[in-house]
């Protein structure tokens, strides 16, 4: 029988082609497994740092227990409007981004409470010092729960206005049918997570393996609650023209806010400008 170095050159070279095929196919099976295993390591970026005691940050505010549906118990802030400020009668439901904690939306907070608004700024599982680790089924599950709360200090939710940055604009579009708020707002929202991965991972078949769907501009389409959307005009994270499909696809859009030469993380985008589409949302869906 004839050896390999006696084969014909062309059976020698097919058997090459194969074998480095495999190799090929192998080692993107692999990678492809990893992304898959520890895909929201890519997603979710939370700072786990202690944070101080609400009272410490916000006027008035108070350090909040919120209950989930499958048994955790997540730490959260809540405070009611400023003392110099004329009540609003509406809570302002905060579900921050993918990043940091409750501590770096502290300044949007408090603008609020000077708004007139009482607020809870919501701290998803995995967060800071909260148990768990974050998937969509479990931020959801961490939205619900803070409805709840909000319900608990007398405001249901057909008094409370949602707000959801970036990421957290998937979690309150999964609320808007379940828990019908007075209005939202979203700011930087994508149409759907996969197609911001798309955008930063466009070598990856994000569509196949991505476990967390966050279906933004559906839920929102569906939707017959007034919503705001606010976008930055430059911004590297969420592509601003996925923000604009979102607004497309809302059928009661109260306003559409473009902030010029921003970004995503842009100190205006968790500024008084933001507070200002709030509070022109809350004066449009009347008393």
């Amino acid at each position: 029988m004839a050896r390999d170095d006696q084969l014909p050159k062309p059976r020698r070279r097919g058997r090459k082609l194969i074998i480095g095929a495999a190799t090929i196919l192998g080692a993107v099976s692999m990678v492809l497994v990893l992304v898959w295993a520890f895909q929201r390591s890519l997603i979710f970026f939370p700072d786990t740092a202690e944070v101080p005691p609400a009272a410490d940050v916000l006027s008035g505010g108070e350090d909040l227990t919120l209950r989930t549906s499958d048994g955790l118990e997540l730490e959260a802030w809540f405070a009611p409007p400023a003392p110099a400020s004329e009540d609003r009668d509406f809570a302002v439901l905060m579900a921050p981004g993918n990043g940091g904690n409750r501590e770096s939306r502290a300044g949007l907070a408090h603008a609020l409470q000077d708004e007139g608004f009482a607020v809870l700024l919501l701290e998803y599982r995995g967060y800071s010092k909260n148990p768990g680790s974050p998937s969509e089924a479990g931020l959801i599950r961490d939205g619900i729960a803070a409805t709840d709360a909000l319900e608990a200090k007398g405001y249901p939710s057909e008094r409370t206005i949602y707000w959801g940055e970036s990421i957290g604009g998937g979690v309150i579009a999964a609320l808007l049918t379940e828990r019908p708020p007075a209005a939202a707002v979203f700011r930087s929202p994508f149409t759907e997570l996969a197609d911001v991965g798309s955008v930063h991972y466009p070598w990856l078949p994000v569509r196949t393996i991505l476990r967390d769907e966050f279906p933004v501009a559906t839920h929102v389409s569906q939707s017959r609650v007034p919503i705001s959307v606010i976008r930055a005009e430059h911004d590297s994270v969420v592509p601003a023209e996925l923000s604009a499909d979102v607004a497309a696809a809302a059928p009661h859009l109260v306003e559409e806010r473009v902030i010029e030469n921003a970004d995503h993380n842009d100190p205006v985008m968790f500024g008084p400008e933001v507070a200002e589409v709030v509070v022109r949302l809350a004066e449009a869906v009347g008393p």
